[in-house]
């Protein structure tokens, strides 16, 4: 017996802009509250439809589920790092969920101490995620930040470390960031907005006092920038850094007198993106103002009262490169470290500041990701990095910078059978329709490999974020089962450097997709997957990937997971009162202008939705999700449901309890993802 689907009631709603009239019938499934009835009834059907399909299933989604969370070391611990004179760790027991932050004074391991215990805090919490921890400079207080809704609403709250006591008071609707000035007793933290949830103000809180009583230092004016703090290298400043997409500003406080008034950097200008770290008296400032692909300059920090560190002044100590991406630096006493960025691969590169000696981290893998680690002392030879690739589990080493002796810290468990020779990884690149060369990464189980097998394509695609071929231990379940991986490295991340990531945004957007689309033929065409089983994959601004992709290309693919999807673009942008619209105006453009509003009309998936056949879908969102509102994949689903041409499955599973990130908890958050595998293993 067939199951009905769920059918959205149609109430007209029209929106009028540049000449050009929108239909949205389904545009009653906003409530902002989210606390309409009728709105929360529907939603409850299209989950139990959903349960009501996936139902067969159940046998294999728990049996995945179970082998997912068996390749989890059930009693785990991070690598301890050194921090004035304490040894911090992670550690996770047996069937818990959550966190234990702990740490001991250095040369006595037996004296350990509980930080903070996620399990007990998120005990009476469907949800529960630990935001930043910051010990006070005198050791004797904990800051920590924690989120009970997930919208990222994060309370701070304060631990007395010598008698395990909280404080009175408690920081409500912040973003989590925080810094402790170099006095014990002031915190730096900042503030949201209440309504677009937009971080934008700086407040200094006295230890013991009510929030109330709190000073405002610095608030952003202009909403399409992002505030957040950080301490520097040498604990001398708090750095307030005010981000957007194509332009950055840096403040300085004084951390040693928290009440001195608030000093700029260098002013903004429209184009100008820097940051600062600071150390042995000098300015370090990873800077675009020479090149795309960012330069490091140094200056003095010499007392500058009356004026900014201008770029006159700013020594050159890496000029921008064209084809080498600086992605982030740390400093040592000794040595200089990049991570760095070269036709799509990370890489580390020391460098000693006094002496002309460079070395740099060689890595085997064809196709793979490095790091730097936490390295939270700047007095010691040795630096910390993380390694993965797709067929080997992240790895944590140490490398003495002055001798070159490299120590295995720790590597990831995968489970007690797996095996890293059994699989493959390859890079290749595919040539896009005009020309473009695009990186892809692609793994696979050698003795399964038929050039006939099942193909999942992956790809992100925006805001600059390269998706990087790390390991996933829970991807060996597809694998396994003959499934070939691929990540798509398409235009709007920044694997090939900035310039990739700016033909992939604004009036550039389309380049995404059509990278997708090509990358998924040309894998089918080399014999990497059969071409009546290629699925897609993506979330969030991958899921608008998706969207547009299935749009625009629906019978290559049998299936496509959306996670999260940002789907309905054009009436997302055009309302400032959502949560990160204003900040996206430089990603995506702003339909105020007519070009822009008809570019992103025309591959908006929304309203691109058409009367044809679209392949078997799975549409994921959580009700409390504050970066992509519910009601976008909620009402695309519908809107498909009411103008799809074909039979296939579409299912919305909607959670009531949780937002962008889905589940939290170690073992948790894999239920989500075995559904998504059965249902793209049944597919098969």
């Amino acid at each position: 017996m067939s199951i009905a689907p769920p059918v959205a009631k149609k109430t007209p709603h029209t929106f009028t802009l540049h000449n050009d009239t929108r239909l949205d019938h389904y545009h009653w499934l906003r409530d902002d509250d989210r606390a309409n009835p009728e709105v929360l009834a529907y939603l409850e059907q299209e989950n139990h439809y959903a349960q009501q399909m996936l139902a067969p299933l159940a046998d294999q989604q728990e049996a995945l589920y179970q082998e997912m969370i068996a390749r989890i070391r059930q009693d785990d611990s991070s690598v301890p790092y050194l921090k004035n004179g304490y040894w911090y760790q992670t550690r996770f027991q047996q069937g818990l969920e959550y966190a234990i932050i702990e740490r001991y004074p250095d040369s006595r391991p037996t004296q350990r101490q509980v930080l903070l215990d996620g399990n007990e805090h998120a005990a009476d919490s469907a949800y529960y995620d630990q935001g930043q921890l910051g010990v006070s400079p005198n050791q004797q207080v904990l800051a920590f930040a924690e989120d009970f809704v997930s919208r990222c609403q994060y309370q701070i709250r304060f631990k007395d470390l010598s008698t395990e006591q909280l404080y009175d008071e408690v920081l409500e609707n912040t973003s989590g960031n925080l810094a402790w000035a170099n006095d014990s007793q002031t915190l730096f933290y900042v503030h949201q907005n209440p309504d677009t949830l937009l971080p934008y103000q700086v407040y200094r809180h006295t230890l013991g006092t009510p929030q109330s009583q709190d000073v405002l230092v610095y608030e952003e004016a202009d909403d399409r920038f992002y505030t957040s703090i950080y301490k520097s290298r040498s604990t001398d400043y708090i750095i307030i850094g005010a981000w957007s997409t194509k332009t950055s500003e840096v403040s300085l406080i004084s951390a040693q007198d928290p009440q001195a008034q608030v000093r700029n950097f260098l002013p903004r200008q429209r184009g100008h993106e820097y940051d600062i770290e600071h150390y042995q008296g000098q300015f370090y400032i990873r800077s675009n103002k020479d090149g795309v692909n960012f330069g490091l300059y140094q200056v003095s920090d010499r007392d500058n009262k009356t004026c900014q560190w201008e770029c006159e002044q700013w020594q050159t100590l890496i000029a921008p490169r064209a084809s080498v991406l600086l992605e982030d630096f740390t400093l040592f006493k000794d040595w200089l470290v990049l991570e760095e960025r070269s036709e799509g691969l990370t890489q580390l590169r020391q460098l000693h500041r006094e002496q002309n000696i460079e070395h740099a981290i060689e890595f085997d893998d064809p196709t793979y990701v490095t790091w730097l680690s936490i390295n939270a002392e700047a007095e010691t030879p040795w630096l910390r990095y993380g390694y993965s690739s797709l067929t080997r589990p992240v790895t944590q080493y140490e490398v003495n910078m002055d001798t070159q002796e490299r120590r295995l810290l720790k590597q990831e468990y995968a489970g007690e059978q797996f095996n890293a020779d059994l699989y493959r990884s390859e890079r290749l690149w595919v040539i896009a329709q005009d020309g473009a060369q695009v990186p892809v990464s692609v793994v696979y189980r050698k003795d399964m490999f038929t050039r006939a097998n099942p193909l999942l394509v992956y790809a992100y695609g925006a805001y600059g974020a390269s998706m990087d071929p790390d390991f996933s231990a829970a991807r060996l379940s597809l694998l396994d089962r003959g499934f070939v991986y691929a990540i798509a490295h398409v235009r709007g991340g920044e694997e090939l450097g900035r310039d990739w990531y700016e033909q992939g945004r604004l009036l550039h957007k389309k380049h995404t997709f059509s990278d997708f689309i090509d990358v998924t033929k040309a894998l089918v065409h080399q014999g990497y997957g059969d071409k009546n089983r290629v699925f897609a994959a993506g979330g969030s601004a991958g899921g608008l990937l998706v969207g547009a992709v299935m749009n625009m290309a629906p019978t290559l693919y049998k299936g496509a997971i959306a996670d999260v999807p940002f789907v309905d673009i054009v009436t997302t942008m055009l309302d400032e009162s959502i949560p990160l619209t204003t900040g996206e105006f430089d990603e995506w453009g702003n339909p105020v202008e007519a070009e822009y509003y008809h570019y992103i009309k025309s591959y908006s998936p929304y309203d691109q939705v058409q009367a044809q056949a679209y392949p078997n879908m799975l549409v994921t969102t959580g009700l409390h999700d504050s970066q992509v509102q519910y009601w976008e994949p909620v009402k695309w689903v519908a809107k498909l449901r009411e103008l799809k041409t074909d039979d296939n499955i579409l299912l919305l599973c909607c959670d009531m309890e949780t937002g962008h990130g889905g589940k939290s908890g170690r073992f948790e958050a894999y239920r989500d993802l075995a559904r998504e595998y059965a249902f793209l293993l049944a597919l098969v």
